[in-house]
């Protein structure tokens, strides 16, 4: 991922510094678990602990170029770092890497970097929920239009949409403790998976320091299934956010004008267009959404391994590893600074609301009509022609509202009292059982915000 889009505490995750310490972190414990059995001096054990930690500690440019010239000759990634390893502890290193395959190293730091992005990932979906919740309950009770094939449908809440996106998120959140949970394996097991020169004790141990659990079968890599799944779960959860920024984007046009990106003092919408407000950040977040999905192919294509084992999916995950979580990590935090922040004009809502003439309450005035004891057919038919009759006339001379077109209707007066035909054309009426959505979203129906 550019630098653009790459926020520090991710990027750290997947820099040399840390693969390189996390992999002496696995030899180094590799060679304690040996020295438990027996089978490592206890003192060689120690001074690779202790001579490695301070090798990896004044880890600098020097030493990655060291590396980087030794991996040039051997062709090697690990080679080229036991090399360097090997010239920063002495004779001791010659208890290194043993009876292990580059595979153990690898697969199992790997795991290590997903999880420590999943944590990172797991703390911006947090701070989205945080901010859709905080807004969800400030417009409960904001009334605006809700929208079926982009066409005015019913009366809706502003918090109620919010709260739906809020429900998305937080099933993703568990998605995401799933999949997390699933990817955070270790193989310690040797050429081929078969422990024939390592003990299996020690892949145990090696897992249980480093949190994770041994993979029960490795066959000398760690089934790429549990990757797949884990980047499915990431283009899960970019899908949503772009859900959600589409959503602003529509709400931006100005056609519309119910919400708006904040706009920050200096900022600039158009070389060209001075008075430009243009929804920048929901435009960037659908394209960051694209990129995070594009990584599921490649994840899937990874499964189908030759035999034990083969490499065509390690240059696959030494892209998408990154770049995925990197993107994503910067589209969540984008995200949540814009709904933070998002404009939101109810009064341009109520405006669109009743922008129809009052049509978006057919379905109630329908209902009122069934309840008056007329057929469901033909109060359909009253219903929709008086619609119609108010539709095709908006703005003409003499045009009248769904509500006084109903009041001249021979077939509704009285068949359904004045009072009835009031409470069903009352946009309020749709928010009287948010409650029961908001309790079963946030677990409490919130405070009433006036």
């Amino acid at each position: 991922m550019v630098p653009r889009y790459t926020r520090p505490a991710m990027a750290a995750i997947w820099a040399p510094a840390n693969r390189y310490r996390i992999w002496f972190e696995i030899e180094a414990l590799a060679a304690e678990g040996m020295a438990r059995l027996g089978e490592v001096p206890e003192q060689a054990a120690r001074d690779i602990r202790t001579r490695g930690d301070a090798a990896l500690a004044a880890f600098s440019d020097e030493d990655l170029a060291r590396i980087d010239a030794i991996e040039a000759e051997t062709r090697h990634d690990v080679i080229a770092f036991l090399t360097w390893l090997a010239e920063k502890i002495g004779p001791e290193s010659r208890f290194v890497h043993l009876g292990m395959t580059s595979s153990d190293v690898l697969d199992t730091c790997f795991a290590v970097q997903l999880t420590q992005a999943a944590d990172l990932l797991l703390e911006d979906v947090d701070a989205v929920l945080a901010a859709l919740k905080r807004r969800a309950f400030e417009h409960k009770h904001t009334l605006t239009i809700g929208r079926s094939h982009a066409i005015h449908a019913e009366p809706t809440s502003f918090g109620l949409k919010l709260a739906g996106h809020y429900a998305e998120f937080a099933r993703n959140r568990e998605r995401l403790l799933v999949a997390r949970a699933e990817i955070a394996t270790c193989a310690i097991s040797g050429a081929v998976g078969t422990f024939a020169h390592v003990d299996p004790r020690v892949e145990e141990f090696v897992a249980d320091r480093l949190g994770l659990i041994p993979e029960p079968v490795s066959t000398q890599v760690i089934p790429r299934d549990r990757h797949a799944a884990f980047f499915c779960t990431l283009a899960v959860i970019a899908s949503g956010i772009e859900r959600l920024a589409v959503e602003v984007r529509h709400l931006q046009r100005s056609e519309v004008r119910e919400v708006e990106e904040f706009f920050h003092p200096g900022q600039k919408g158009s070389s060209a267009m001075p008075h430009k407000r243009n929804p920048v950040l929901s435009e960037n977040l659908t394209g960051l959404a694209r990129l995070v999905r594009s990584h599921v192919v490649p994840a899937l294509e990874n499964v189908a391994l030759w035999h034990e084992r083969d490499i065509s999916h390690s240059s696959v995950e030494r892209n998408i590893g990154p770049d995925a979580t990197l993107g994503l990590d910067f589209a969540l935090f984008r995200l949540a600074g814009m709904m933070e922040k998002l404009v939101i004009y109810p009064e341009q809502m109520l405006t669109n609301l009743e922008s129809l003439g009052g049509v978006v309450h057919s379905g109630e005035v329908l209902l009122e009509l069934a309840r008056a004891g007329i057929s469901r057919e033909d109060a359909y038919r009253i219903v929709q022609r008086n619609a119609m009759a108010t539709w095709t006339t908006l703005g003409t001379d003499g045009s009248r509202s769904f509500r006084q077109n109903l009041d001249a209707d021979p077939e509704v007066v009285g068949r359904v009292s004045p009072d009835l035909l009031d409470r069903a054309t009352n946009a309020m009426r749709h928010l009287s059982a948010l409650d029961a959505s908001f309790n079963r979203v946030f677990g409490e129906p919130g405070p009433v915000v006036a």
